[in-house]
């Protein structure tokens, strides 16, 4: 998937951005909180995993023993992005009361996307194309999973809480950018080879789809207030209760 070694002014690039942006992430978490939903942890964790992956390259010009150590943080890139936008978009589903709908559907995807990453890092690490194939094809299925549940979440828009609705519309400018970067990790097993791959192609498909995705989610983050919509009008919640579906 994420089989290219990027050139030192790529590395320098990732730093300068990653490095800042975890810190941004650490703040995005303390203003949300972890207990409303995993979405905001992961993409902490994500930018912490692009720095720790662009100083591991560093090293490995002088060991050449964590050249899978790069691999491996690069591989699990894509994972923390589609987990991130798994919390996030189950988040949607709370309701006034802090409620998280479909708990148990969510988890399966969250293991369905840990089993990926695993698999993934585990085909890289022993260099075996099958078991990357299988992990890379979940990624593809995650993905589609995540389109599914942001279409239908607009069909039930007007039962979502206020600044959930602004918060589902984030989630959509970014799936097209998050689609393109799942599509890169797919590309090599039909047009690139495994090993190899064009700088140009790493640019436009992952490392800009990235950022994209992280600035869509940081710039929402900072300027949606989710927590309002706990103390929202009482002639809103009593919309709500009496418009909401029964499950």
């Amino acid at each position: 998937m994420d089989n290219i070694q990027p050139p030192i002014i790529l590395v320098a690039v990732k730093l300068a951005t990653y490095v800042p942006l975890s810190i941004v992430s650490f703040v995005i978490v303390s203003r949300h909180g972890i207990s409303r939903g995993d979405g905001w942890v992961l993409l902490s964790i994500f930018c912490i995993t692009q720095s720790l992956g662009g100083i591991l390259y560093l090293l490995s010009l002088y060991n050449k023993s964590l050249d899978i150590g790069v691999y491996a943080l690069e591989a699990s890139g894509l994972s923390s992005l589609l987990l991130c936008t798994l919390g996030l978009l189950h988040s949607i589903f709370q309701t006034p009361d802090g409620f998280l709908k479909y708990q148990a559907y969510f988890r399966l995807l969250q293991l369905l996307g840990t089993v990926a990453v695993i698999l993934t890092i585990l085909g890289i690490y022993y260099q075996m194309t099958r078991m990357f194939l299988v992990g890379v094809v979940l990624f593809a299925v995650l993905c589609i999973v995540l389109v599914g549940i942001c279409l239908y979440l607009w069909t039930q828009i007007r039962f979502l809480m206020q600044y959930r609705k602004q918060l589902l519309k984030a989630v959509s400018v970014a799936l097209p950018f998050l689609t393109v970067r799942t599509l890169y990790g797919v590309l090599p097993f039909t047009e690139f080879d495994i090993f190899r791959g064009k700088w140009q192609i790493y640019i436009a498909m992952k490392m800009l789809m990235e950022y994209a995705v992280v600035i869509i989610y940081s710039v929402a983050a900072f300027m949606l207030p989710l927590k309002k919509d706990y103390k929202i009008p009482e002639s809103y919640q009593d919309e709500y209760l009496l418009s909401r579906p029964q499950y």
